[in-house]
Protein backbone atom coordinates (compact mmCIF):
# COMPACT_ATOMS: atom_id res chain seq x y z
CA UNK A 1 0.00 0.00 0.00
CA UNK A 2 1.32 3.43 -0.95
CA UNK A 3 1.85 6.03 1.75
CA UNK A 4 1.41 9.79 1.40
CA UNK A 5 3.31 11.91 3.92
CA UNK A 6 2.55 15.59 4.57
CA UNK A 7 5.31 17.41 6.42
CA UNK A 8 3.76 20.21 8.50
CA UNK A 9 0.70 20.91 6.29
CA UNK A 10 -0.78 24.37 6.77
CA UNK A 11 -4.13 24.42 4.97
CA UNK A 12 -6.97 22.22 6.21
CA UNK A 13 -8.79 22.12 2.86
CA UNK A 14 -5.71 20.70 1.12
CA UNK A 15 -5.31 18.02 3.78
CA UNK A 16 -9.00 17.16 3.53
CA UNK A 17 -8.74 16.81 -0.25
CA UNK A 18 -5.62 14.68 0.10
CA UNK A 19 -7.36 12.48 2.66
CA UNK A 20 -10.21 11.93 0.20
CA UNK A 21 -7.72 11.03 -2.55
CA UNK A 22 -6.01 8.57 -0.19
CA UNK A 23 -9.29 6.79 0.59
CA UNK A 24 -10.32 6.62 -3.08
CA UNK A 25 -6.88 5.32 -4.12
CA UNK A 26 -6.32 2.93 -1.21
CA UNK A 27 -3.38 4.83 0.29
CA UNK A 28 -2.39 5.65 3.87
CA UNK A 29 -1.92 9.26 5.00
CA UNK A 30 0.83 10.30 7.41
CA UNK A 31 0.73 13.81 8.94
CA UNK A 32 3.82 15.30 10.58
CA UNK A 33 3.23 18.07 13.11
CA UNK A 34 3.15 20.92 13.69
CA UNK A 35 0.15 21.50 11.43
CA UNK A 36 -1.46 24.85 10.68
CA UNK A 37 -4.84 23.57 11.90
CA UNK A 38 -6.44 21.06 14.22
CA UNK A 39 -7.22 17.71 12.66
CA UNK A 40 -10.86 18.02 13.74
CA UNK A 41 -11.17 21.36 11.93
CA UNK A 42 -14.48 21.49 10.06
CA UNK A 43 -12.67 22.65 6.90
CA UNK A 44 -10.65 19.40 6.85
CA UNK A 45 -13.81 17.35 7.22
CA UNK A 46 -15.73 19.41 4.65
CA UNK A 47 -13.00 18.91 2.05
CA UNK A 48 -12.73 15.21 2.91
CA UNK A 49 -16.52 14.78 2.81
CA UNK A 50 -17.79 11.44 4.04
CA UNK A 51 -14.45 9.83 3.12
CA UNK A 52 -12.65 11.12 6.23
CA UNK A 53 -13.93 8.46 8.69
CA UNK A 54 -12.56 5.73 6.38
CA UNK A 55 -9.11 7.32 6.11
CA UNK A 56 -6.11 5.36 7.41
CA UNK A 57 -4.22 8.28 8.98
CA UNK A 58 -1.30 8.46 11.42
CA UNK A 59 -0.12 11.66 13.09
CA UNK A 60 3.49 12.15 14.22
CA UNK A 61 4.87 14.68 16.71
CA UNK A 62 7.69 15.69 14.36
CA UNK A 63 10.06 14.41 11.65
CA UNK A 64 12.12 12.37 14.13
CA UNK A 65 8.99 10.67 15.46
CA UNK A 66 8.07 9.72 11.88
CA UNK A 67 11.55 8.25 11.27
CA UNK A 68 11.51 6.25 14.50
CA UNK A 69 8.10 4.76 13.72
CA UNK A 70 8.96 4.02 10.05
CA UNK A 71 12.61 2.93 10.24
CA UNK A 72 12.86 1.18 6.87
CA UNK A 73 10.63 3.50 4.87
CA UNK A 74 11.59 4.05 1.23
CA UNK A 75 10.84 7.77 1.02
CA UNK A 76 10.47 9.84 -2.14
CA UNK A 77 10.34 13.59 -1.63
CA UNK A 78 8.44 15.91 -3.92
CA UNK A 79 10.22 19.22 -4.34
CA UNK A 80 10.70 21.89 -6.95
CA UNK A 81 14.46 21.66 -6.25
CA UNK A 82 14.99 18.23 -7.81
CA UNK A 83 16.40 17.59 -11.29
CA UNK A 84 14.66 14.20 -11.41
CA UNK A 85 11.05 14.11 -12.63
CA UNK A 86 8.39 12.17 -10.72
CA UNK A 87 8.07 9.84 -13.73
CA UNK A 88 11.80 8.97 -13.65
CA UNK A 89 11.61 6.71 -10.60
CA UNK A 90 10.05 3.30 -9.92
CA UNK A 91 7.79 3.49 -6.86
CA UNK A 92 7.73 0.40 -4.66
CA UNK A 93 4.36 -0.93 -3.53
CA UNK A 94 4.92 0.34 0.02
CA UNK A 95 6.72 3.57 -0.90
CA UNK A 96 6.30 6.75 1.13
CA UNK A 97 5.83 9.87 -1.00
CA UNK A 98 6.41 13.02 1.02
CA UNK A 99 5.25 16.58 0.38
CA UNK A 100 6.12 19.72 2.32
CA UNK A 101 4.03 22.51 3.70
CA UNK A 102 2.33 24.86 1.30
CA UNK A 103 4.42 27.95 2.09
CA UNK A 104 7.91 26.44 2.05
CA UNK A 105 7.99 22.79 0.98
CA UNK A 106 10.17 20.20 2.67
CA UNK A 107 13.08 21.73 4.65
CA UNK A 108 16.33 21.62 2.67
CA UNK A 109 18.14 19.89 5.57
CA UNK A 110 15.82 16.92 5.07
CA UNK A 111 16.02 17.05 1.26
CA UNK A 112 19.82 16.89 1.36
CA UNK A 113 19.64 13.52 3.15
CA UNK A 114 17.38 12.12 0.41
CA UNK A 115 18.81 13.77 -2.74
CA UNK A 116 18.63 10.56 -4.77
CA UNK A 117 14.93 10.15 -3.98
CA UNK A 118 13.78 13.71 -4.66
CA UNK A 119 11.34 14.19 -7.53
CA UNK A 120 9.66 17.17 -9.14
CA UNK A 121 6.63 17.86 -11.29
CA UNK A 122 7.68 19.76 -14.44
CA UNK A 123 6.26 23.27 -14.79
CA UNK A 124 6.72 26.28 -17.00
CA UNK A 125 9.92 28.28 -16.34
CA UNK A 126 9.57 30.76 -13.51
CA UNK A 127 6.52 29.17 -11.89
CA UNK A 128 6.88 28.47 -8.17
CA UNK A 129 4.70 25.46 -7.45
CA UNK A 130 1.38 23.70 -7.87
CA UNK A 131 -1.38 23.34 -5.29
CA UNK A 132 -0.44 20.70 -2.70
CA UNK A 133 -3.48 18.48 -3.18
CA UNK A 134 -3.02 18.57 -6.97
CA UNK A 135 0.65 17.65 -6.59
CA UNK A 136 -0.19 14.69 -4.36
CA UNK A 137 -2.75 13.43 -6.88
CA UNK A 138 -0.33 13.75 -9.81
CA UNK A 139 2.54 11.86 -8.18
CA UNK A 140 0.37 9.31 -6.37
CA UNK A 141 -1.48 8.30 -9.51
CA UNK A 142 1.81 7.87 -11.38
CA UNK A 143 2.92 5.46 -8.64
CA UNK A 144 -0.43 3.64 -8.87
CA UNK A 145 -0.18 3.52 -12.67
CA UNK A 146 3.25 1.92 -12.40
CA UNK A 147 1.74 -0.72 -10.15
CA UNK A 148 -1.10 -1.43 -12.59
CA UNK A 149 -3.75 0.20 -10.40
CA UNK A 150 -3.81 -2.99 -8.32
CA UNK A 151 -6.97 -3.30 -6.22
CA UNK A 152 -8.54 -0.24 -7.83
CA UNK A 153 -11.72 -0.54 -9.80
CA UNK A 154 -10.90 -1.27 -13.43
CA UNK A 155 -14.10 0.19 -14.90
CA UNK A 156 -16.26 3.18 -14.15
CA UNK A 157 -19.71 2.91 -12.67
CA UNK A 158 -22.56 4.32 -14.71
CA UNK A 159 -25.95 4.97 -13.21
CA UNK A 160 -28.37 4.59 -16.10
CA UNK A 161 -26.62 3.83 -19.35
CA UNK A 162 -24.42 1.07 -20.63
CA UNK A 163 -21.28 1.87 -22.64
Amino acid sequence: MLNIVLHEPEMPANTGNIGRTCVAAGMRLHLIEPMGFRINDKTVKRAGLDYWPRLDVTIYNDWNDFLVKNPNAKIYMATTKSKQKYTDVKYEEDAFIMFGKESAGIPEEILLEYKENCVRIPMMPGERSLNLSNSVAIVAYEALRQQGFTELEAEGQLHHYEW
